[in-house]
């Protein structure tokens, strides 16, 4: 399997869905995976440290009708932990690749949570904006393509919102926080666990005087 086909609309690796048990803070969650998204086989480490060492959900963010935001959700385990968490929120689970977005709706009804919602990222009504932000993000696209899509998204934080996203050390997360708090998004490292960082990062200046 060729490494980018978990950030392919249409991956052309033949199905093989393999389900398996994760035990986590939130109970037991029971995810499918397939060949051609990220991740399969097993929950990978930067997701499982995210779930984690996130720090709690503040309630003033996760009240009925907040909109809580899983960029770049392969299977879903973000998306689910979130509306676990946050089960007054409306969760959008987004992805550019198709099997994936199946596998988060199927993982969703496996996991018995109601409150995801998933798309492609043209189908989100641009003017809704996030609380929240939880992310692993795709390196693999390529630092032009990432650094777009991030401004994209966390210019579409709420004033009071917060992104957490997990980056592997080796894989440029601390040249990752310079250049958020480079282009104005108040950016710190709150963890790091097994090679990864987690990086925190608050609305932009402009977001703020909206």
């Amino acid at each position: 399997m060729s490494k980018d086909q978990y950030f392919a609309e249409q991956p052309a690796a033949q199905s093989e869905p393999l389900t398996f048990k994760v035990a986590l803070p939130d109970g037991t969650m029971n995810i499918t995976t397939d060949r051609g998204v990220f991740s399969h086989g097993a929950l990978d480490t930067g997701t499982r440290v995210l779930i984690l060492k996130a720090p709690p959900l503040d309630p003033a963010r996760t009240a009925a009708g907040a909109n809580l935001l899983d960029l770049g959700c392969g299977v879903g385990p973000l998306a689910i932990t979130l509306a676990r968490r946050a089960p007054l929120a409306t969760v959008w689970a987004i992805d550019v690749n198709n099997r994936a977005l199946h596998l988060t709706r199927e993982n969703a009804r496996a996991n018995k949570v109601s409150n995801i919602q998933t798309c492609t990222p043209e189908q989100i009504d641009p003017s809704i904006r996030f609380e929240v932000i939880w992310s692993n993000p795709p390196i693999h696209i390529g630092k032009a393509a990432m650094h777009e899509m991030l401004l994209l998204w966390l210019g579409r934080l709420t004033p009071t919102g917060e992104a957490v996203m997990v980056v592997q050390k080796h894989l440029g997360s601390d040249s990752l926080l310079d250049w958020l708090n480079r282009e104005g998004f108040p950016t710190d490292r709150i963890s790091s666990a097994k090679g990864y960082r987690l990086l925190r990062v608050r609305p932009r200046a402009d977001i703020l005087g909206s």
